[in-house]
């Protein structure tokens, strides 16, 4: 009988606490996920079977409170498979409704890089014009939370085309 209602007493306080952790975190105020996009990519010195590069990423903080962060990572997917990845140490902050360039150094490796011109080639068997089709991307990532706080997640995806016909309009000259 007594263990009977010890054991109810502990359910009536783990719910009731439960109920305050779910109502607490319904008073924190909505966060919008930052907007990434690449902006840039440079080539780093490479070592053994990988390439390597400096990922330019543009982040824009669109909410009413700075976003600070202790460290980030990335994954780029291309065409569905997983092609590059990256991690960076660094911190900061970016102001309300601002933006920041956050640069970090991304790796490729060469079995990688094969994979995917051979998945893209075995696709398209037959069609001349595969390696002149637009790639589909998706980039992943998070931004570390500084003292506890939660991490932040993003991403984008969308379409590279590489080959793209850009036709070259006349440009007047104004003398």
């Amino acid at each position: 009988m007594i263990r009977q209602l010890q054991l109810m007493t502990f359910v009536r306080i783990t719910l009731l606490l439960l109920v305050a952790i779910l109502s607490g975190c319904a008073t924190f105020p909505g966060r919008d996920a930052p907007s990434v996009r690449v902006v840039g990519f440079e080539p780093l010195p490479s070592e053994g079977l990988e390439l390597r590069f400096a990922l330019k990423l543009r982040v824009q903080n669109l909410n009413e409170s700075a976003l600070a962060y202790d460290g980030f990572s990335v994954r780029l997917d291309l065409d569905g498979r997983g092609v590059a990845s990256g991690v960076s140490n660094a911190s900061g902050e970016i102001p309300r409704f601002s933006e920041a360039v956050l640069t970090l150094p991304v790796s490729i490796s060469a079995f990688s890089a094969f994979r995917q011109m051979f998945g893209r080639v075995t696709a398209h068997q037959g069609d001349s014009d595969a390696a002149a089709r637009p790639i589909s991307y998706s980039l992943k990532g998070r931004l570390g939370g500084v003292d506890g706080s939660f991490a932040t997640r993003f991403g984008d995806q969308g379409e590279l085309d590489l080959f793209a016909n850009r036709s070259a309009e006349p440009v007047d000259e104004v003398n």
